[in-house]
């Protein structure tokens, strides 16, 4: 397990942990690394909910499919972030959602029983712990409501819009690149790439911005 504690140091759940106590932790709790190729389903609508996850390098992305089989990428995972902590913290019976590989990557699992309740080692660290996924969580719920306020708007380009100029904020800067390629962007935004594809054209022509593949730079 040191060989990810680099990785490990930048994740949330760790933060104010040192790498002795972070070690400690993962033996404690049994964690073991997954490796999961490109395309290959790390958690599946329907399983149980008990795994926290962190990503330890490539990405992932959160999806789900409604009812008429269409994809809705709920978000892209970076190495040192968590997915899965909120359904297992919440006791979900069933993942309401799907989080498949985007490109070769392994994974950490800690099952969430082992934080949310005390173990009889009396790991001094424990507190830390909950304190930080708790933390973590209402990051997620933000991001979760910021979510909302992009798909809600009414027209692609509002949505379009509204996700660049958070991009874009996030960034510090007016040029930058997001994690979607156009398909992926367009079940992000919840509408038709052909539209989409359509859309950033004639931006595009109106100067309000340049695009290349996932680079994007606004002129606002």
């Amino acid at each position: 397990m040191k060989k990810y504690l680099e990785i490990l140091k930048k994740c949330d759940l760790f933060c104010g942990l040192g790498e002795e106590n972070i070690l400690k932790m993962l033996v404690c709790f049994g964690a073991r690394v997954e490796f999961f190729d490109k395309k290959y389903t790390v958690f599946a609508e329907g399983y149980p909910a008990k795994y926290i996850a962190i990503l330890l390098s490539g990405s992932v992305q959160v999806i789900q499919f409604d009812y008429n089989g269409n994809k809705n990428i709920l978000t892209s995972v970076k190495p040192s972030e968590m997915f899965g902590e909120a359904f297992a913290c919440a006791e979900t019976a069933l993942l309401p959602v799907s989080v498949v590989a985007n490109e070769p990557s392994e994974v950490m699992l800690i099952e969430a029983s082992h934080i949310l309740h005390t173990c009889n080692n009396n790991c001094g660290f424990h507190n830390q712990l909950i304190y930080n996924l708790m933390k973590d969580l209402a990051k997620k719920i933000i991001m979760f409501h910021r979510r909302i306020e992009i798909t809600s708007k009414r027209t692609t380009r509002d949505k379009l819009l509204e996700y660049l100029s958070f991009e874009s904020k996030r960034a510090g800067k007016d040029e930058f690149y997001i994690p979607y390629d156009r398909q992926e962007l367009a079940d992000y935004l919840e509408v038709d790439r052909s539209g989409l594809s359509a859309e950033i054209g004639k931006m595009r022509k109106e100067g309000i911005l340049e695009s290349r593949k996932n680079y994007f730079k606004l002129f606002l």
